[in-house]
């Protein structure tokens, strides 16, 4: 490894990028050597890159390809890079499916300006780094194994009754039988420890299960 630690942000705000890259530049041992406004980009300019490029500061939710693919098509890919998430969302619907893909590291974007550097120094020596708050809601998976996923089904019936559709309607949306509709609620209220659909909603809410 180099001395000079050569940095690609991925982020499709052009005014974070460029405070990223005024932090990160401020640092004598940091070179930003690209930048890009979605995964699908990043990709190109790392296949493109005439060196080797040591950490992606990533940002998840872009459009055109999302971080989280953008992660997966890496490792894929065999390519070297750490990949250190850089994020406004905390759910658990974007951490696990980030650190699962294969993510060195995970903060907010209100991480400290010398939090955020150490931690890219860190992601480069290949040392795990987390949020507080991220690192709290990994420790919650860890403490309860037990809790039931929904499965994708149950979720598409989720997000159709928290739009407002009845059973019927949520029947015919999905080509499937009200009586279906009817056991895979009972599946969600159970799994999400609640007794009707709106505190179903609400709690699916409340775990990131589903998004405004």
């Amino acid at each position: 490894m180099s001395s000079t630690i050569r940095v690609l942000i991925v982020d499709d705000h052009p005014v974070v990028r460029d405070g990223l890259r005024g932090v990160l530049s401020g640092a004598p041992d940091l070179v930003v050597v690209g930048e890009a406004g979605d995964g699908a980009e990043a990709l190109a300019r790392l296949a493109a890159a005439d060196d080797p490029v040591d950490v992606v500061l990533m940002d998840l939710r872009m459009p055109v390809m999302g971080g989280v693919e953008a992660i997966r098509e890496l490792r894929r890919s065999g390519s070297a890079p750490r990949v250190l998430v850089l994020t406004t969302f905390d759910t658990d619907r974007d951490v696990l499916p980030a650190i699962e893909a294969g993510a060195t590291g995970y903060l907010l974007k209100d991480t400290p300006r010398d939090e955020l550097l150490r931690a890219v120094r860190a992601a480069y020596r290949g040392e795990a780094v987390l949020s507080p708050a991220v690192a709290g809601r990994l420790m919650g998976q860890v403490r309860t194994p037990t809790e039931e996923a929904l499965s994708s089904r149950e979720l598409e019936v989720l997000q159709l009754v928290a739009a407002g559709a009845t059973n019927r309607e949520a029947a015919r949306r999905l080509f499937i039988s009200e009586a279906t509709i009817k056991t895979h609620l009972l599946h969600i209220y159970a799994k999400l420890e609640v007794r009707d659909r709106a505190s179903a909603v609400s709690a699916a809410y409340r775990r990131g299960l589903l998004t405004t």
